[in-house]
């Protein structure tokens, strides 16, 4: 999977896999010796990944819960969520439009967009401005009040993430951010309602923990909306007038 702005980060290269799969390059002709290194690796991530796992949910438990809570306000009243990200993040963010938008065994559909999947925009904007409008571009002409921003990265710093979410802030949309690391300059912002970061100086295991992230926010914002009541959603409206005055309003 390409990693997009996490890769400088993480190392690269044979020296990067070298340490993420040493019996692959052991040299070693002992099967019964090179299975049990697997063995132990597989174990060695699955648990990182459960440990990171319960740190989140010990730490961002209740702010999922709020969040959720806001996003299915939004949603209820005809709001529509937009993801973003780049490299291995736009594909993420393309799992949580698909997620909210085409979710399995029939539960309700949300309106949802990855602002990645469209490459003759993507391409346009990059080729004719730059790398980092594509995606301030796109909410600028598709995103309002009463909408929602979800930004996915590994490092947290993506130029073109920042100003989206600028953007997104100064058209009063629900902003929720998805980072790595200590959370990068997206920790410094704050035109972010609700930033989650998987602290994590591993990518995989930083992606994996996001995957969790979004799997849980889309769980909750269904349970919220179930128990409002509300048989809204699909079609644009205005938000209601409780939840407009709760979201902070950002002028930069």
């Amino acid at each position: 999977m390409p990693q997009g702005d996490s890769q400088e980060r993480n190392g690269g290269g044979a020296g990067a896999m070298e340490s993420l799969y040493p019996f692959l390059y052991s040299g070693a002709a002992d099967l019964p010796a090179v299975l049990e290194q697997v063995r132990a690796s597989t174990v060695a991530k699955a648990t990182e990944i459960l440990e990171l796992r319960r740190v989140i949910a010990a730490r961002d438990g209740a702010r999922l819960a709020d969040c959720a809570r806001r996003a299915a306000a939004r949603f209820g009243a005809g709001g529509r969520l937009f993801a973003f990200g780049n490299g291995g993040s736009a594909t993420d963010a393309q799992q949580l439009a698909t997620l909210f938008l085409h979710p399995a065994g029939g539960a309700r559909a949300l309106p949802a967009f990855a602002l990645a999947n469209d490459t003759s925009v993507v391409t346009a904007l990059c080729n004719d401005i730059g790398v980092e409008v594509v995606f301030a571009r796109q909410l600028a002409a598709f995103g309002g009040r009463g909408d929602i921003a979800v930004g996915l990265s590994t490092s947290g710093s993506s130029a073109n993430l920042l100003r989206a979410f600028g953007e997104a802030a100064r058209r009063g949309m629900l902003t929720i951010g998805l980072a790595g690391y200590d959370g990068g300059k997206m920790a410094e912002l704050d035109s972010i309602d609700y930033l989650f970061v998987a602290p994590s100086v591993s990518v995989h295991r930083i992606q994996e923990a996001q995957t969790t992230i979004y799997q849980v926010l889309w769980e909750l914002t269904l349970a919220a909306l179930g128990a409002t009541g509300s048989q809204r959603g699909g079609n644009r409206g205005p938000a209601t007038s409780q939840e407009v005055s709760d979201v902070p309003r950002h002028t930069g």
